[in-house]
């Protein structure tokens, strides 16, 4: 079964006509770990699943790569910009990993919301859910410490410990390498 299927029927129910819609113009990607899906500047308008691997959103600000997010296996992604505006990124999306990825164009995505209706309720939910991560990030960058952002990621994202370096952990949380040895003593 498509991955991202099965995750888009997690925001609600889809037709089985809809799922061979989706199905028709989901592309199957094999990306390689350094390898750029998005680079700044560049317009890619499709939404995309992680079957397998890890991918990180980074911007570059006074000439260094600073994270914004990761990406991990099962959840759906897209550079905002491109996707609801049509316009240039401002990020990178960079594969860590060997990785496995769906995807599906807006444009198709856009004339499947006409034909399947039930579509549109699964993508209000995921906007919906992309602004209430962006809204807790950006909180948690104005609100908390660098300790409190730490612990938070180890105990929401464990397993990122064991698959990110920690100078892109460090670049994640807005401190230096050695603030976060620190916090972790």
């Amino acid at each position: 079964m498509n991955p991202l299927i099965n995750k888009l029927k997690k925001y609600g129910p889809l037709s089985q006509e809809a799922e061979i819609a989706i199905a028709k113009r989901t592309k199957h990607l094999i990306k390689k770990k350094h390898e750029h899906l998005l680079k700044q500047g560049q317009t890619l308008s499709s939404y995309f699943l992680i079957e397998k691997g890890l991918i990180r959103g980074y911007f570059y600000s006074n000439h260094k790569e600073v994270n914004a997010w990761f990406g991990i296996e099962n959840e759906v992604y897209a550079s905002i910009l491109p996707v609801y505006a049509n316009l240039p990124s401002l990020e990178n999306i960079q594969f860590l990993e060997d990785s496995i990825v769906y995807s599906i164009a807006v444009d198709d995505l856009n004339e499947l919301y006409q034909l399947y209706p039930e579509l549109n309720l699964i993508g209000r939910k995921i906007a919906e859910e992309v602004c209430m991560i962006l809204e807790e990030r950006i909180n948690s960058l104005h609100t908390e410490s660098a300790t409190e952002r730490y612990q938070w990621l180890i105990s929401k994202y464990p397993y990122l410990l064991r698959r990110v370096s920690l100078g892109h952990i460090a670049s994640y949380l807005g401190i230096t390498q050695e603030t976060l040895s620190r916090i972790r003593k």
